[in-house]
């Protein structure tokens, strides 16, 4: 498939509309307590999403793609926080198996589509042929160009079948994802997001920046196109981006009248049995 016009640029170039800073911009902090007001806000938005979903029957696929530490963890466990996980569900495949890697490119990841009712959220998804596998040298040249080839005719068959596909990469610039890096260093908590793939794709920052640039020019297509999210300030990239996702998907509030609960039984003829009976957990912390 031949790149549309819009979005051919020399090595180096970048488009207004992709534009990926290299040095983070300094902005006044965003005050936690309105943080806490419009995310508190946001949940109550999503969940009114979810049932919305569950009664017309949708189905949504939402791609989270982007830098390493861009933020994407982040934003994915504040929609899924206050949602059901039997309707709204993560998807994070790992390394393909050695049958997985005879299949059709595609094939692994088809399986984990939703039905009905559902939203499936993708922690990265088929693009990591574009992005680690090209640039780590993964697959072959052959390969990523049949990738690009198909990718955007495999997305319009999604949406042609009444899948609802949304697409975000989110950017962070060099100095903040050093940053970020560092922090997971020092952190025992968190050293265990920072792989070897991460730690290797420091050095190959200009790499991933024309693979993405590539990719772009091939899948950002009208039927499924990418939003870009600014993660370089976390808050605010959380806030913005579950507020777009809110805003591309029309819905209802089906918000169910309150429920009044009926008096409980005394349960006079029960008898408990003994607590010696039963093994209980040591209260270290009494």
């Amino acid at each position: 498939m031949t790149p549309k016009s819009k979005d051919k640029a020399p090595d180096g170039d970048r488009t207004a509309r992709h534009v990926e800073p290299e040095t983070s911009r300094h902005r006044s902090k965003l005050p936690g307590d309105l943080y806490d007001k419009e995310m508190a806000r946001l949940e109550v938005e999503l969940v009114k999403l979810q049932a919305w979903i569950r009664h017309a029957g949708l189905k949504v696929v939402v791609i989270f793609e982007g830098r390493d530490a861009a933020g994407k963890g982040g934003v994915i466990k504040r929609i899924t926080e206050p949602l059901n996980p039997r309707i709204a569900r993560v998807v994070a495949l790992g390394v393909p198996t050695e049958r997985e890697k005879t299949q059709w490119y595609f094939q692994r990841y088809i399986a984990h589509l939703p039905g009905a009712g559902e939203m499936v959220l993708f922690d990265r998804s088929w693009y990591n042929r574009a992005g680690v596998e090209r640039v780590m040298g993964f697959c072959s040249d052959e390969e990523h160009q049949e990738f690009l080839r198909c990718c955007p005719e495999f997305e319009r068959m999604l949406v042609r079948s009444g899948i609802l596909l949304v697409k975000y990469w989110f950017s962070v610039s060099d100095d903040e994802q050093e940053r970020r890096f560092r922090d997971r260093l020092s952190d025992p908590t968190k050293r265990w997001k920072l792989s070897p793939m991460d730690v290797e794709s420091r050095s190959r920052w200009v790499e991933y920046s024309r693979a993405k640039d590539e990719m772009f020019a091939h899948t950002d297509i009208k039927q499924a196109p990418w939003y870009v999210v600014d993660g370089d300030d976390k808050k605010r990239a959380r806030l913005n981006c579950i507020s777009h996702l809110l805003g591309l998907i029309p819905y209802e509030d089906l918000t169910p009248e309150p429920v009044t609960l009926p008096p409980r039984l005394t349960g006079a003829e029960y008898v408990r049995p003994p607590l010696s009976d039963q093994t209980f957990v040591p209260e270290l912390y009494p």
